[in-house]
Formats: structure tokens, C-alpha cells, sequence
């Protein structure tokens, strides 16, 4: 089964993104910043991440260039989900090493269509 971690430091988006996940069948974790986050990559690398941008302590951009550099840090697809959804904000994020982008709010097919684009579906 693949997995997904769910990285915002929001509470309520990481439950509604959670039952969303596993509705289309993940194994599914959660880390409320990027610092956290990284520690559980490198204890069990995940199929995907769910990042947001603006977090305390590291951010999701901090947080997908730390990943690339670590072992197997390349295979994860990273969808950014953030409010941040200025053309800039979105090429940044995929310079730095994320495969997608989404805007909050987001619902099930949204998630679903892109989880299909990065091919995790």
C-alpha cells in the first residue's frame, strides 16, 4: 500500500486531506511542520507529500529542498498545497523540487487529479 505524509500546521487541513488520502487508498501520516516532517522521511521514506507553505520552524520550500538532498529523498512526489498561488510562489516551489501545485481550498477531485497527474494514482 502507498503512503502519504500530510505536512500543514494546520490541524483541520490535515484531517480533511488525511480522509481524502486514504479514501483513495494510502497509508496515511501527519506532521504538523517541515523540521518534524523531515525526521519521519528519514525514518520511512513516503510515495507522496502533502506540503504546505507558510509552517513555523521550516516551511514546506525549506523543507521539499532538505528532502531532495536526502537519501531517497528524490522519489517522493511532493504536491505543494498552499494559499501562496501567485505564478512565482508556484514556480518556485517546483524549482526548489516539487512535482505539483495546488491551491487551498482544495477538495477530493482536485487532490484525486493531481495525485493522477504525478502518477500515484
Amino acid at each position: 500500500m502507498k503512503t502519504c505524509l500530510i505536512v500543514d500546521d494546520s490541524r483541520v487541513v490535515r484531517k480533511v486531506a488525511s480522509r481524502i488520502v486514504r479514501d483513495l487508498g494510502f497509508v496515511v501520516t501527519e506532521a504538523s511542520e517541515g523540521a518534524e516532517a523531515l525526521q519521519m522521511c528519514r525514518q520511512s521514506m513516503p510515495d507522496c507529500v502533502i506540503l504546505d507553505w507558510n509552517m513555523p520552524i521550516m516551511n514546506g520550500l525549506d523543507f521539499v529542498k532538505a528532502l531532495r538532498r536526502e537519501e531517497g529523498g528524490k522519489s517522493p512526489r511532493v504536491v505543494f498545497c498552499s494559499i501562496e498561488n501567485d505564478a512565482e510562489h508556484i514556480r518556485e516551489a517546483l524549482r526548489s523540487g516539487a512535482d505539483e501545485f495546488i491551491m487551498k481550498p482544495f477538495d477530493a477531485d482536485i487532490l484525486e487529479s493531481k495525485f493522477a497527474e504525478v502518477g500515484l494514482i
